[in-house]
């Protein structure tokens, strides 16, 4: 095919995205079932992984539930439990490898091959850059993105066999905007969102169409991890909110879920604005929280 007729062919296919995403506006979106999935959360102990299991659960999914926290774990599959579903508890630290391997491997023996996938757990050091010690920069990458290259590579091959399963992200809007004081977590979500753009990239050039991909990016959770969170204009979320997003995200198998909504759009901004624009537009947001920026100071 000449280069003319290409451009043509790609004029009409924006128009016919454009057309599709008008009309889906007004018609509701097929919700898929997940009653008969198993579904892996990692870091659902706590947090929007306990709220993810526990909508899993309502829709009577089998969870494999991990955590390196044995009673928050454990609380968690209670929880599940009374909810109906069946719940599975592994202790694993997402930071070793190892430990994940050994842990897919038991799963795939003894519950079956996991068809959704979410990558949740995380862990933040709220501190400037002189500040974080080397151990916390090396521990959030491990956590943070690292940790699911081990878990997707040993859950993937199954899913591709059967051309079917789910791959979930849970990044961050730390992930698409950088913020102050945040330098190692921001790192380590912008990685998670280009892991999951890269691999949604890769499964279509592979034609695995029937593997979804979902990445969540929400802002500030009330989840504990940081410390007296507070903005001008922005909400400061409560992980069931997250989690009931997120899922409605999956069953819908929406690519990338903004929470807020609206969010999507405040980050298009990066795009147009100046840097001195966006500067004057992230001081107005007065996003605040705990840091340690002693180092910094000690340099005065």
């Amino acid at each position: 095919m000449n280069l003319f007729l290409e451009i043509l062919l790609l004029c009409a296919t924006v128009i016919y995205s454009y057309l599709e995403v008008f009309v889906k506006l007004f018609i509701p979106v097929k919700r898929k079932s997940v009653s008969s999935e198993i579904v892996l959360i990692t870091g659902a102990g706590h947090g929007i992984g306990r709220a993810t299991a526990c909508e899993f659960a309502k829709h009577q999914s089998t969870l494999v539930l991990w955590d390196v926290n044995k009673l928050g774990v454990e609380e968690t599959a209670e929880e599940c439990r009374r909810l109906g579903a069946a719940a599975h508890v592994f202790l694993v630290n997402c930071s070793k490898r190892d430990e994940i391997y050994i842990a897919a491997d038991k799963v795939k023996k003894d519950i079956g091959d996991v068809t959704i996938l979410v990558n949740n757990a995380g862990v933040i050091f709220c501190a400037d850059l002189l500040s974080i010690q080397d151990h916390e920069v090396q521990n959030t990458f491990d956590v943070n993105i690292l940790a699911h290259f081990w878990t997707t590579r040993r859950f993937l091959p199954a899913m591709m066999r059967k051309n079917h399963g789910h791959v979930v992200t849970v990044a961050s809007a730390a992930g698409h905007q950088g913020v102050e004081f945040m330098i190692t977590y921001c790192s380590s979500k912008f990685a998670a969102v280009g892991f999951h753009k890269a691999l949604t990239a890769e499964l279509s050039a592979l034609g695995k169409h029937g593997i979804k991909t979902s990445c969540l990016c929400p802002i500030f959770v009330n989840t504990g991890f940081v410390k007296n969170p507070s903005s001008r204009h922005l909400p400061i979320l409560k992980p069931e909110a997250v989690a009931k997003a997120l899922l409605d995200g999956i069953l819908t198998n929406k690519k990338m879920i903004f929470v807020p909504s609206f969010l999507s759009f405040q980050l298009i901004l990066n795009f147009f604005l100046p840097e001195r624009a966006l500067a004057a537009l992230n001081k107005l947001q007065g996003i605040k929280f705990d840091a340690i920026i002693q180092a910094s100071k000690k340099e005065e």
